[in-house]
Parts: structure tokens; sequence; C-alpha cells
């Protein structure tokens, strides 16, 4: 059975110095997990959210938190933010020397793997690693910074790792995630494309109606393409 349609809301623009109360809102609203956009300064331009934050933050819901390293040694950092309470950690491809070693390393801690391109990475990439990964993330936006506008390029990309996932019979264990741009306006073109989980910040923060509506409206967005 293909996987179901799931909205991962990131915390990046979130009250920082509220996490836990914006957390526990989010699962109230809806959320199916918590994404974690844990930059470095160094693969991308910005620092975000080390592990001592995430752990903080483990008590305040139940939902499961997935840390989006992007990263340059997501080898040092993956026993950090399994220990803080991440069930599932996806890795850059262009970051990692050695792909197979970094998630067979994730699967070992006990965690479960992804593995996220960049636009300008091509989507066969991650044809041998299929094994390992329970996700596959398809940037739709630079990594780096919130707020940026969706690459409706990337389309056909997502269409072709679709092809991959179903092609080896792994539709029914892998997601195929989207991160950057996601909102009402986009949800359904990233559906269409053969997405099924959406990462989404500023949409559901900056939503007048509140984060239940949000939520609710991008889950009712992709579901309507889905039973089309």
């Amino acid at each position: 059975m293909p996987r179901p349609i799931q909205i991962a809301p990131s915390v990046l623009p979130a009250d920082f110095s509220r996490l836990g109360d914006e957390i526990r809102a989010l699962e109230a609203a809806g959320a199916d997990r918590i994404h974690w956009d844990v930059m470095d300064g160094q693969f991308v331009p910005n620092l975000t959210f080390g592990p001592d934050v995430v752990a903080s933050t483990r008590q305040h819901t139940s939902l499961p938190f997935e840390a989006h390293l992007m990263v340059v040694d997501a080898d040092l950092l993956a026993p950090l933010f399994i220990n803080a309470g991440c069930s599932r950690l996806i890795v850059h491809a262009e970051a990692c020397t050695h792909l197979h070693r970094t998630l067979e390393s994730i699967r070992s801690l006990g965690a479960t793997a992804g593995v996220s391109i960049n636009p300008q990475t091509p989507h066969h990439i991650i044809e041998q690693v299929l094994d390992l990964i329970d996700l596959v993330l398809v940037m739709t936006v630079n990594p780096g910074f919130g707020g940026q506008s969706y690459i409706a390029t990337m389309e056909p990309k997502i269409g072709k790792v679709r092809e991959l996932i179903n092609n080896a019979g792994l539709a029914d264990t892998i997601d195929l995630e989207v991160d950057g741009g996601i909102s009402a306006a986009t949800i359904a073109a990233a559906r269409t494309a053969g997405a099924n989980a959406f990462v989404a910040g500023s949409a559901l923060f900056k939503d007048p109606k509140g984060l239940a509506h949000a939520i609710a409206d991008l889950r009712d967005r992709a579901t309507a393409v889905a039973t089309a």
C-alpha cells in the first residue's frame, strides 16, 4: 500500500524562546512529526539547532522527531541527535563521502535513515542506497534559509525519484518528502509529481487562521490529488 500523506512541520520559523510550547501546539494542530532543520554554518550559510536544544523539547510531545542534517560531518553529529530523541536522521548525499557507511551507521545506532538531495543533484544518486533508507527528501529550494520560494522545476525530479522507489518495489516502505516553499499554492503540484510527505514552515506559522487550519488545509489539498 502506498505511503500516506504526511505533514512534517519545520520549527525553523517558530519562536525559539518558547519552542516547547510551539511543538505542543503543532501536535495539537495535527502534525505527523517534527522536522528539525539542523544547519552548521559550513554546508549551508546558517546556524540553527544543536542536539541540546532538540533534547530540551523532547518531553513536550509524543510526535516523532526527524533531524535534517544540513552539515558537513553527519557521522560526528548523528549519535548526538539520536541521543537527543530523533528517530530519523536525514543526511545530504552531497555531504557524505561514504554514503553507504553513514547510512549503515545511523541504522546501527537505532534510528532510521533518509537521504536528501539538493536542487542541482541528479535523482539517480540515491538509487544504490534505497535498501538502507525509509525516506528520500527532494529539496525544492536551495538549503540554508527558511521562507524561500518553491522551485517548480524540481517536479520532474520528484517524479523520477518516485519512479525509482516504485520500480524497486519500495512504495510501501519509503516516503518521498519535499522541503522548500511548500504552501497551499504549491503542495498539489508536489503531490502530483509523486511526493507523499511535505515539510512546511512559513506557510504554517504565517497562516492567519492558525496552525490547525494550515495543517488541515495542506493535508486536504494533497489528499485531493491523491484520490483524484
